[in-house]
């Protein structure tokens, strides 16, 4: 049986950059342990796969796996598998659609060329930093440090902490979260300021780290805008790849914007 396979670069309007997303349009489910296999095989940080539900009225399910676990929220597949949807397989009708996920209800816009997310908010609390996450880190002493639903949020004072971390990324594993997100506040640039900068490592979750983490900024956007006053805001993930996202606060749910580029068309068989 041929099943359809895209490649596609999230969060980026430059091939090669952003975040690699596999993604398999189906007419019906598979078994969950092949679509894990199809993701170990693909061997990016996230494959999704997603099935019409109600496709005249843009409604489908979708499931994201990492090569090693199924996840309960991916942002940058996500973004990927709109862009199949309304640019490459062209099954939706209008300008919005909407998939059905573990997560809930998670609808997708499109702007001329930007794709806009409409995920829900995550909550933080104040926590205490495990002594393991602290030395894999490099010891630098952070300036908060949260934790949210799935995830710890570590923010640090400036964007050049973030850029010169080198995590110790076997440590990193033994910490008992999804993932582990450090953020710092943007430098001033010559084509404008970035409201806040982040890097994503998620050993746990078998990717050392994601280049660029649309969940990851349900958690980043509510904090931000807190903290900085303003609900739209600017971010980029400065990972070696990196990316660039619009984002904005609506109460409990975020928008986040992105492009994307597409790398490879395919098929193959099982």
């Amino acid at each position: 049986m041929p099943i359809r396979l895209y490649q596609l670069d999230a969060f980026t309007d430059q091939l090669f950059g952003g975040n690699p997303a596999a993604v398999c349009p189906l007419t019906e489910w598979l078994p969950d342990e092949t679509m894990q296999a199809i993701a170990a095989e693909n061997n990016l940080a996230e494959t999704a796969f997603y099935v019409p539900t109600d496709q005249e009225n843009g409604f489908y399910h979708i499931r994201w796996f990492t090569p090693t676990v199924e996840v309960d929220l991916c942002g940058h597949a996500t973004l990927a598998s709109a862009y199949v949807v309304f640019f490459l397989e062209k099954t939706a009708e209008g300008d919005a659609i909407a998939f059905d996920s573990r997560s809930g209800l998670l609808r997708v816009r499109r702007e001329d060329d930007w794709l806009v997310l409409d995920f829900p908010t995550d909550s933080t609390h104040i926590a205490i930093q495990p002594p393991a996450l602290e030395t894999s880190l490099g010891g630098i002493k952070p300036v908060e440090v949260l934790k949210g639903k799935t995830d710890y949020l570590i923010v640090f004072e400036n964007e050049q902490q973030i850029l010169d971390m080198q995590p110790d990324f076997r440590e990193l594993a033994t910490i008992p979260a999804r993932g582990v997100i450090v953020t710092a506040p943007g430098n001033p640039t010559e084509n404008g300021s970035i409201d806040f900068v982040s890097r994503f490592f998620g050993p746990q979750s078998g990717i050392d780290e994601d280049p660029v983490t649309g969940s990851a900024h349900t958690t980043l956007i509510p904090y931000w805008a807190e903290k900085l006053g303003k609900t739209e805001l600017t971010a980029r993930q400065v990972s070696k790849r990196g990316g660039f996202l619009r984002c904005k606060l609506l109460e409990d749910r975020v928008e986040i914007a992105g492009q994307v580029k597409l790398y490879l068309t395919g098929e193959f068989e099982l």
